[in-house]
């Protein structure tokens, strides 16, 4: 499961966008918790610290403890809007998360033990079809990662989400397929070759079939 992150946040006494772009030219990001059968809460957050939070890679997966006023309100962060020109976070949205909240993530995948692959010892590719898995989680069981194992795939080989071990209070999002997560082929080079081997094969059976007519004509 991801670590809980702790971000420090102050109450926003005035909302609107004039006094959110106030707030944005003191270097503090807008931001709104809702959910939880509660009234949504409205915030400000320090734009460097959130900034470096999303620099951690696994901020949107991650709890996220904001801290209000010595009160500390159990999240999960759903959207951060950026700058179009600057790439600087403009506002943001948590969920409010109960210990029993049921919720949807994207979980990143990370493929394992590609040494024991027989199709990726012959010099086969892994295609990576999906990077995440959409899945549903229980609030306090929310993967870092997803763990998916190559062992003994060969070329032509896909890996289906079927086949995935999920840990424990996670299910897929998407249950009316099993769809494709990755597929094993062959390296370019070979296709290349073998592809070449082909032409060849062609352009001699048309050069013998060329000298078989003209022999024929000439006699």
């Amino acid at each position: 499961m991801s670590d809980a992150l702790t971000l420090p946040a102050e109450a926003r006494e005035r909302a609107g966008k004039g006094a959110s772009r106030a707030l944005r030219r003191e270097g503090r990001v807008p931001a709104v918790i809702y959910g939880g059968k509660e009234e949504p809460t409205t915030i400000h957050i320090e734009g460097k610290e959130l900034m470096r939070q999303l620099m951690t890679g696994h901020f949107m997966n991650s709890i996220v403890m904001v801290e209000i006023g010595g009160d500390k309100v159990r999240t999960i962060p759903k959207d951060v809007a950026f700058h179009p020109v600057t790439d600087r976070p403009i506002h943001a949205d948590f969920l409010r998360l109960s210990k029993d909240s049921k919720i949807e993530v994207a979980i990143p995948v990370v493929f394992i033990n590609e040494e024991a692959s027989p199709g990726l010892k012959k010099g086969g590719v892994l295609n990576i079809v999906r990077h995440e898995l959409e899945l549903v989680c229980e609030a306090d069981k929310i993967p870092s990662e997803i763990e998916i194992d190559v062992t003994g795939k060969e070329v032509g080989d896909s890996l289906h989400i079927s086949e995935v071990s999920l840990p424990e209070g996670s299910t897929s999002a998407i249950t009316d397929r099993d769809y494709t997560i990755a597929t094993l082929v062959a390296p370019s080079a070979l296709k290349k070759a073998e592809g070449d081997t082909t032409e060849e094969g062609e352009e001699a059976e048309g050069e013998e079939a060329a000298a078989a007519e003209g022999e024929a004509s000439a006699e």
